[in-house]
């Protein structure tokens, strides 16, 4: 089969990480090896710069620029929240048929897929040979198919280190601590506070999923147990936990909840849901020091907490997009698979397997109350956030009061 010769569009779409630049910059340095392709073009803003023709020409960024880009969090691209439907899929085909775009390579979530898809059908339908490969990113680590996502052990480092700190401080001056992590559907997240735990005593003591019914009753009860136990509690929730009825305990709790652009309840950029449940602390359980944090875009893209591992093969799937399109001349998603303990190789699977529908954590990794994770979650994760800071306590015996 002769190869296309033509052109790279590349995009970012979604949330930003701290490592989707690596992706970019092992595709653009990768595409830009093959003699089959003319330029490289960035879209800026995502699809919404597909659509409106806003390109920069990354044929011409040095080497040495682009390698301290891929070590830059956030979208060097820029990004957008834009969830493209048929005609605006229709629109990117055609302006990547105007511009002699041969290969299409979209970095996003399971909506970032979809569209890839729908630009890939329409390119079927014309009789137009457009390579389609979508690059995985998110930090939620919900994406079908592969094993995990690039984004997500970056993130889940970030939120064990910001819990372990934060258990320090508890353990200093005792009370109630609630972290609201991000996770509307998946608590894969929220379940990586867990590697903030050293000592048998440390925290967090309770962390709650969006897999599992949120019951305010048994939520006291964990709470007050633990407290009794400990002097202390931390708490790890993510923003998605739901109620018995399937909908959002923010509501419950607080009554009239804001939305989103989607319609959605909004989850991220508020102190709600960790305020709600200090004060359903403080009221019902009578303990005076009770402190919440909502995360929010610290997650994403903190500088100077980066695991290495993410950043790799964050690097690879975003060089494995270009060596499909071009050398294999198929479409698909660049998909991870656990070879070893630990090694990854990558494949490529369709589009339709990735686009739309999200995968929440196996049963097997949250515990049987629902209020923590367990080992094989604990084996799952801990490769992907690579090295991790350490902490100590102080080891003499007490002096005997005289």
């Amino acid at each position: 089969m002769a190869k296309l010769v033509g052109n790279v569009l590349i995009a970012q779409g979604g949330g930003p990480t701290a490592v989707i630049n690596q992706s970019l910059v092992g595709a653009v340095l990768e595409s830009r090896k093959f003699p089959e392709v003319d330029r490289v073009y960035g879209a800026l803003h995502g699809v919404r710069g597909i659509i409106e023709e806003d390109f920069i020409d990354l044929t011409q960024a040095t080497t040495h620029n682009l390698e301290r880009v891929a070590c830059t969090p956030s979208s060097a691209l820029l990004s957008t929240r834009d969830k493209p439907d048929a005609d605006y899929c229709e629109k990117i085909f055609k302006v990547c048929m105007k511009h002699n775009v041969r290969y299409f390579f979209y970095n996003g979530g399971n909506d970032s897929a979809d569209a890839v898809r729908i630009v890939n059908d329409n390119a079927a339908a014309a009789g137009y040979e457009l390579r389609c490969i979508h690059i995985p990113k998110t930090i939620d680590n919900d994406l079908r198919v592969t094993d995990h996502c690039p984004g997500y052990g970056s993130a889940a480092k970030f939120v064990a280190s910001a819990f372990a700190g934060v258990n320090l401080d508890n353990r200093a001056l005792p009370g109630v601590y609630i972290g609201v992590v991000m996770g509307r559907n998946a608590g894969f997240l929220t379940a990586a506070s867990a590697f903030a735990q050293k000592y048998e005593d440390d925290g967090p003591h309770l962390i709650y999923m969006p897999e599992r019914p949120f019951e305010t009753e048994t939520f006291l009860k964990d709470v007050d147990d633990a407290y009794r136990r400990f002097g202390r509690c931390v708490i790890a929730v993510s923003e998605g936990i739901v109620g018995p009825d399937g909908q959002p305990i923010i509501s419950s709790l607080i009554g009239d909840s804001e939305k989103d652009a989607h319609g959605n309840v909004q989850l991220s950029g508020t102190g709600a849901l960790g305020d709600a449940l200090g004060k359903v602390i403080k009221d019902r359980l009578k303990i005076k020091r009770v402190r919440s944090d909502t995360f929010g875009y610290l997650q994403r893209s903190f500088l100077g907490i980066v695991s290495e591992v993410d950043q790799a093969e964050a690097r690879e799937v975003g060089e494995k997009a270009a060596q499909f399109a071009v050398w294999n001349n198929v479409d698909g998603s660049v998909a991870i698979r656990r070879t070893g303990d630990y090694s990854v190789d990558y494949f490529l699977t369709p589009l339709a397997s990735v686009a739309r529908e999200t995968k929440p954590m196996p049963r097997t990794f949250i515990n049987e109350a629902g209020n923590g994770v367990t080992t094989d979650f604990l084996n799952y994760a801990r490769p992907l956030l690579g090295s991790m800071p350490s902490y100590e306590r102080l080891q003499c015996p007490k002096v005997i009061k005289k």
